[in-house]
């Protein structure tokens, strides 16, 4: 029981930070493209949002599919997780041209190279695009956590 607990608690904070990293990114890029933020800023926001990520995967995996939780069958075949599981693979397919410039950037910084800031606009958006899909995820799950099904 206390595994459980502490797998749920551990995915409920990473979440909050996740959510907190993503809009701290996206305020970031938009300070930057106005011309009155650090490239340092979105990359520290940055780490936070790809490590609260991992822990999201990590302990959801072990939740849906590792006998913590209600069964990987009950998963499966509940369509709240379907529709939860097509959000993240949103949020993966967004997030690669910030993911791929960022570490792009992070190779420059090392070389003391100028950073090519040109997209940090978008990247705001997008940063605010994940937010909200991440906001539709937890209304998924809560869902999911209700018994909701459909049909």
């Amino acid at each position: 029981m206390l595994v459980h607990w502490s797998l749920a608690a551990v995915h409920l904070l990473a979440f909050a930070l996740g959510f907190w990293a993503v809009l701290t990114r996206g305020t970031a890029f938009s300070r930057l493209a106005a011309g009155t933020g650090e490239a340092g800023r979105v990359l520290l926001a940055d780490n936070i949002w790809g490590i609260s990520a991992l822990i999201l995967l990590v302990t959801g995996g072990m939740r849906a599919f590792g006998g913590y939780e209600k069964g990987t069958d009950y998963y499966l075949h509940q369509p709240l997780f379907h529709l939860k599981m097509t959000l993240f693979v949103l949020i993966l397919l967004v997030e690669l041209a910030p993911m791929i410039t960022l570490i792009k950037w992070r190779i420059a910084l090392g070389r003391g190279r100028t950073l090519d800031t040109g997209r940090t606009r978008l990247f705001a958006r997008i940063s605010h695009l994940e937010a909200l899909l991440m906001v539709l995820m937890v209304i998924a799950a809560t869902g999911m956590a209700r018994g909701v099904t459909f049909g």
